[in-house]
């Protein structure tokens, strides 16, 4: 794969941000995103050692114990750089069709947000791998959900995957 990440991560960085769950430190803490997950950096999900999602503020510790020091802005951004690459790997072998750079980024934001597994089995996928690229951007709008409640943080997200899509 030689494909120019650049607009995936930026898009990413725009709508992930950087959240800090404790700010009287000089790291970077976990904090619980929207779905519950206990997250680092940019939407770095943190893991157990079994490789599990950490969920709720009762786990709260456990999510600590896995970054005690937390991250630095520059970690945060390593972390970024190798979690865009597997996601990247991880759309690449799903599509069937070749698309543009831009079109590839917009996927692979999407699928950093919601996950390969959830990509895989979406109708966004299907359309696209039958070459029904005009059909997308619906197929993306259809993703502005969490936990069943619509989150205009993700219509936002959907709506600029969907920009990237179409301005390939």
């Amino acid at each position: 794969m030689n494909r120019n990440l650049r607009q995936a991560i930026e898009l990413i960085k725009s709508f992930e941000g950087i959240i800090d769950g404790d700010p009287a430190n000089v790291n970077l803490d976990p904090y619980i995103c929207p779905a519950g997950h206990w997250t680092i950096g940019w939407g770095h999900v943190v893991r157990d050692p079994q490789g599990r999602p950490i969920k709720g503020v009762e786990n709260k510790q456990h999510a600590r114990a896995v970054y005690p020091t937390g991250l630095t802005m520059i970690e945060a951004e390593v972390l970024l750089g190798d979690d865009v690459r597997r996601f990247a790997a991880g759309v690449e072998k799903l599509l069937q069709v070749k698309v543009s750079d831009a079109q590839f980024c917009a996927l692979v934001s999407f699928a950093y947000n919601v996950g390969v597994s959830a990509l895989k089995r979406s109708t966004l996928l299907q359309v696209i791998n039958r070459g029904n690229f005009d059909q997308a951007p619906a197929q993306f709008l259809r993703w502005t959900k969490t936990n069943g409640k619509e989150l205009a943080g993700l219509k936002r997200r959907r709506q600029a995957e969907t920009n990237l899509w179409r301005n390939a």
